[in-house]
């Protein structure tokens, strides 16, 4: 093994340098297998529903794709990068609250949750909290790295929630945008992995900056 390989990667941050280590390398990549973990699952279950939505087999199969998506989904923010530490909580917190949601409704319903969700859409007020937590990641993606797919998914995911709460839209322009958020969700995790690693670090500096004026404060 080469010295080049021991020695982790030194970049200049904008409060000074910096190492990207294997550790570093470990978390970006477990981010993006998780977002790439999610984004097929919501796929899947996404084809199905508009395919075959009437198929009661069908319906309970979105169930464990569900959970799926939502343990991909907390793992990804677990492992994200964000500079504002609150933020970041306030994400993890929505996403909690979404997943403790859809497990009250999945034990406390005779019917497939994702039934019982599209018969009682009020339920998006506690099971969509986890998708907000997602649209999150989807504007600090678009924010940071202005991609196009999630400037798209930004107001796609909240519009087709609000609209299935308020009831003003019509079946096919319910499905018309679960299809595209499932296609640009896609775009979104097949473009991921191909992007430079370090992209998904950041700036370390920013983040130890943050951490000592924390630490002052206190």
């Amino acid at each position: 093994m080469t010295q080049l390989q021991l020695e982790p990667e030194v970049y200049q941050g904008q409060f000074g340098e910096f190492r990207i280590t294997d550790s570093d390398r470990t978390g970006v990549i477990i981010y993006r297998t998780s977002l790439m973990v999610a984004a097929l699952s919501f796929a899947i279950g996404s084809f199905l529903v508009i395919y075959f939505g009437n198929d009661r087999s069908v319906l309970n199969a979105l169930t464990p794709l569900y959970v799926v998506f939502c343990l991909a989904l907390g793992i990804s923010l677990l492992t994200i990068h964000i500079y504002m530490a609150a933020l970041h909580r306030v994400l993890q917190i929505f996403w909690g609250i979404g997943a403790v949601s859809a497990a009250f409704f999945a034990i406390k319903s005779d019917e497939p949750l994702a039934l019982f969700v599209y018969n009682h859409p009020l339920t998006l007020f506690g099971i969509g909290f986890t998708f907000a937590a997602l649209t999150g990641i989807f504007f600090k993606e678009g924010f940071c790295f202005n991609r196009l797919e999630t400037k798209l998914l930004t107001p796609l995911v909240p519009m087709l929630l609000l609209g299935k709460m308020a009831g003003v839209l019509p079946l096919q322009a319910e499905q018309f945008l679960l299809g595209g958020w499932a296609i640009l969700f896609m775009v979104f995790a097949l473009r991921k992995t191909v992007q430079r690693i370090p992209d998904d670090i950041g700036d370390k500096s920013v983040f130890s900056y943050l951490k000592q004026q924390k630490s002052a404060k206190a």
